[in-house]
């Protein structure tokens, strides 16, 4: 059985051989196509692309996996349109996109919904999260299988950001979900919807004052080329969903199904460790790079934001919102 162990152990060679498709993959009964929108050099594609390979010889080449990066099958909301039409068949999302479906499953993307990685990570293996999937796969018929971790999201711009104040009318750029605008607009911002793949060039050109992405993200689509600062406001501890469209898994058998599962949980946990070791090393790297990093004290950023978490914005229910709270707590 694929573990995350042999999954990360063979991400060095996929690495350094290129992210072209694996000749095992082109040589499966049945190649399944994974679809994204970050970069070829992301732990998103990297994983992806060695669980593929993981699938083939657990199936015995019945099935296989094609991992297609950085929007080349359509931006977030196309992909997600995408898996119950059946015209992709496996996707990374983040959970305000799966939110547009059903709503309550957003609530792990809200922004300061989450203490620290601790919380998260129990919220991911917690029977919340297994009721989550369910009523979204009720409501769409689309099957999720985990989280993988996205990273911290920080704010960057050309002005330093150290209160609440300092974000007063300022045009950022955030996903086209709706809950991604709940921590601008706590804050006084303006959120600027814009396509990821479109976002360095609205920086540059000034139609974005600023963004919100964390640190890798931030590194891989280089957006600290043209932003000045990088605040670490942390406000979304933020996952990403990994999901099989219905289509493709109600056409697989059960066997099937269970060695599919175990090669994307092989990757999610791939791309969260990954993740979690270039949070620890980007700060220094960006301040090498001629970054600003600016601690910031996220409190009164936080208080701003909790009034707003069962607010209009809300798309769950407060019994919802406290068993995710309590999650974690003593007694």
């Amino acid at each position: 059985m694929t573990t995350p162990t042999t999954l990360r152990i063979a991400l060095a060679a996929t690495t350094a051989i290129g992210l072209a498709t694996p000749l095992a993959a082109q040589e499966a009964e049945r190649t399944l196509s994974w679809a994204h929108v970050y970069e070829s050099n992301e732990p998103f594609q990297t994983c992806a692309v060695e669980a593929g390979k993981q699938l083939v010889d657990a199936t015995d080449g019945r099935l296989g996996i094609e991992v297609f990066p950085a929007s080349s099958l359509g931006k977030e909301v196309d992909i997600n349109e995408g898996l119950g039409l059946g015209t992709v068949d496996i996707i990374w999302t983040g959970q305000l996109f799966a939110g547009r479906a059903y709503g309550p499953i957003a609530i792990g993307g809200a922004p300061y919904m989450f203490r620290d990685y601790s919380h998260w990570e129990q919220f991911r293996d917690s029977d919340l999260f297994t009721e989550l999937a369910q009523g979204y796969e009720d409501a769409t018929g689309n099957h999720p299988i985990t989280l993988a971790y996205y990273g911290a999201r920080h704010v960057t711009s050309n002005n330093e950001i150290s209160t609440p104040e300092d974000m007063q009318g300022m045009k950022i750029r955030v996903p086209n979900a709706p809950l991604y605008m709940m921590f601008p607009r706590a804050v006084g911002a303006n959120p600027t919807p814009i396509a990821f793949a479109e976002v360095y060039l609205a920086l540059q050109q000034g139609t974005a004052d600023g963004q919100e992405n964390p640190l890798p993200t931030i590194q891989a689509k280089k957006f600290y080329e043209v932003q000045s600062y990088i605040n670490l406001t942390g406000h979304i501890m933020d996952s990403l969903l990994a999901i099989v469209g219905g289509p493709t898994w109600t056409s697989l058998d059960e066997a099937d199904q269970q060695e599919l599962t175990t090669v994307i949980e092989g990757a999610a946990e791939c791309a969260t460790e990954t993740i979690l070791k270039s949070e620890e090393e980007l700060a220094a790297w960006f301040e090498e790079q001629g970054t600003a990093v600016v601690e910031v004290d996220i409190t009164p950023f936080r208080e701003a934001t909790m009034e707003m978490h069962n607010g209009d914005m809300a798309t769950w229910d407060q019994e919802t919102y406290d068993r995710l709270q309590a999650i974690g707590q003593d007694g």
